[in-house]
Order: structure tokens, then sequence, then C-alpha cells
């Protein structure tokens, strides 16, 4: 029964592909959701599933000539919804998925593979601009407008004569309003950079000593509060990113999970202090995340320094025998989720009792 009263990950409706799928996301106010890939013979691939009677109904689907890596609609505004993706030779495309033949936005600035990509759209008034943001094996992270034609608006390039490092994972956060935006990006190297954008600098960075797969901040559009970073090794690492101490950086915690390499981290739309995190061997786990009693305390010079919480593993789930790549929360129904995994197979998943927390 005390099992019973947790959480529980429930895999409402599974759907076999024949391809390799990178990455799923939920089409905005819609009960449908993309599958994002590539072939074995090196195609990408971009499925468009919607929930039905009878389980999982393929409504659309397009093909283009290379692999796609990721994807987003978070740049998109809810009249367009369209879907941003990176693919294996470095191009970003943004598709309306009503008429596929050509992008509507194209950019060939990376040299090679794009491994991740987000978006903040700016929908509130006042939270600035639809912006994408990309992390490229060459090294580069690349900031784009999309109203401005193949061109960057900000570029962060490895120091001139350093070979680049390979960056994982990109994810926007701060932009409560027209002035303020970061962009966090984790490399293979576990080094995590932060940038300013107002100030076009590095405002901190850390190495976590492990390659950084998975990082997002709670909220997008909030003034900075939490971000975790999943990685190599097992490890989660939670940062407290309200206070920043100039010598000690930002208060975190870290907690080990799954036994192997944490692909992804995607927090709860409707409750940010609860985050799901999957893992290599096919497993999610449910975090809560436990503020201390204070936030914020004085080290010895009387300089600010953040106190960090602890994590509490609500449930863990195995759903298959390879590593689950992607995960998406459904922002329209509490609990609904999808995911993607290496074994070939998207599963719709209902996570229970969430309200509760």
């Amino acid at each position: 029964m005390e099992q019973l009263a947790k959480p529980q990950i429930i895999c409402h409706v599974e759907k076999d592909v024949n391809y390799s799928v990178h990455e799923v996301k939920w089409i905005p106010s819609s009960a449908k959701f993309v599958a994002i890939g590539g072939k074995p013979n090196g195609t990408g691939i971009v499925e468009v599933y919607t929930m039905s009677t009878d389980g999982l109904e393929k409504i659309s689907e397009f093909a283009k000539g290379d692999q796609f890596k990721c994807g987003t609609f978070e740049a998109s505004s809810l009249r367009a919804r369209h879907l941003a993706t990176g693919d294996f030779s470095g191009r970003l495309q943004v598709w309306d998925l009503e008429d596929t033949i050509l992008p509507v936005y194209k950019s060939t600035k990376h040299s090679a593979i794009i491994n991740a990509i987000d978006g903040v759209a700016g929908t509130k008034i006042g939270c600035g601009a639809p912006e994408l943001v990309t992390g490229s094996r060459d090294g580069s992270v690349m900031v784009w407008d999309v109203r401005q034609k193949d061109i960057p608006v900000a570029k962060f390039l490895p120091a001139e004569g350093t070979t680049g490092r390979d960056c994982w994972s990109v994810t926007f956060g701060n932009s409560y309003n027209s002035e303020e935006r970061i962009v966090c990006a984790g490399y293979d190297n576990g080094d995590i950079k932060m940038f300013d954008l107002r100030t076009m600098s590095l405002r901190w960075s850390k190495c976590v000593k492990n390659g950084v797969v998975g990082l997002q901040f709670d909220r997008k559009d909030i003034p900075m509060n939490k971000l975790v970073a999943t990685t190599l090794e097992s490890k989660i690492y939670c940062f407290d990113v309200r206070t920043q101490h100039p010598k000690k950086g930002f208060a975190h915690v870290t907690e080990k999970a799954h036994s192997s390499t944490i692909w992804s981290v995607k927090h709860l739309p409707q409750n940010r202090e609860l985050f799901m995190t999957t893992g290599g061997a096919g497993s999610m786990c449910l975090w809560k995340y436990n503020y201390p009693d204070r936030r914020v305390e004085k080290d010895a010079d009387g300089v600010e320094m953040g106190v960090a919480g602890d994590l509490l593993l609500l449930q863990n789930s195995t759903l298959s025998t390879q590593p689950i790549t992607s995960f998406d929360w459904c922002n329209d129904k509490i609990g609904l989720a999808v995911c993607s995994a290496y074994d070939q197979a998207v599963r719709v998943l209902i996570t229970t009792k969430l309200q509760l927390y």
C-alpha cells in the first residue's frame, strides 16, 4: 500500500518504429507529438503521431537527406507551431509541419553535427525575441533569431588556437524581461558554461569532470532559480542559481542514479520542483527538490552565498533494455509524457499523483 501511495510511472501505449529516434516532442496545445531521428541509410525522418482510441496513429511524416539529431517547438508561437531541427550535417532548419517541402528558415553556419537545440518564444509581453540556441560538435554555441536570415545573433566559439570541445547540451534561462537572457552549455569534458546574452560574456563556468549530456533550468521565464545537469557516470547536479558567490559560484547538491549515463532531464511544467531523468539502462527516475530552511547565508567575509537543498527520489521505473534518449512532458495535461529509446520504440507515459506535490 505504501508503494501505491507514491507516484506511478505507467507505460500507456508503445509503438515500434523502423529507425533510430533521437528526440520526441509534444506539439504545443495538441494531443500530437513528433518523433525525430534517422534511418539506417542515413536519411532523416520526422513522424507526427496522435493519440487515438486504438493507441498511436501516425498522421504524417517527411524525410530529408541527413539524419535529424534534435528538435524543439520552444521558439515558435502557438499559432505557428513550427518545429526547429538540428541535423548530422550541422544544418539548423525550421519546419512548418503543414508544408514540409522546404524549411521556413535554414542555416549552415555549424561545421559539424548539431547535438542540442533549445528555444525561447518571447510569447509573454516584454520577454524578448523568439530565439533558438544550438550546440555543435564543432565546439560552438550559436543563438539565432528566426526573423534574421542565416546569421546568428550571438556566437560563443572556442578560444583562438584551441580545439573546441564537443557541445552536448544547451538550454535557455533567466528570460523574465526583454533585457535578460542566459544560455547554458554542457560539453564532453564536463564543462558547464553560463553565457550572459545581455553582456555577451561568460558569467560562470564549472567542470563536473564527466560529459554533460543534459541541462535544464526549472523555468525559462523567471529569474534564474535552479539548474539541473545530468552527466556520464550516473551523476545529477542540481545548482541553486539564485545566489552566485564571487569565489565559490553556485551551491549545488549531487546525486547518483541509474547506474549509467543520465541522458536527459525534464522539469514538470506544472511544478518546477519535480523533474524526470532518463538513463542509459532504460530507466527513469522522478525527483523532488526540497529547499533548505534558508537559501542564503553569509561567509566569513559577510558575502552572500547560496545554500543547496536536497533531492528526494519519488519513483523509478525501467521501461526498456536500451538508453532512453529523449523525454518530454505535455504542457496541457499533468503527468502525460512521451519518451523514445534506442530499442526503436516510442512510448506514451502517464505518471500519477503528481498533483499531491
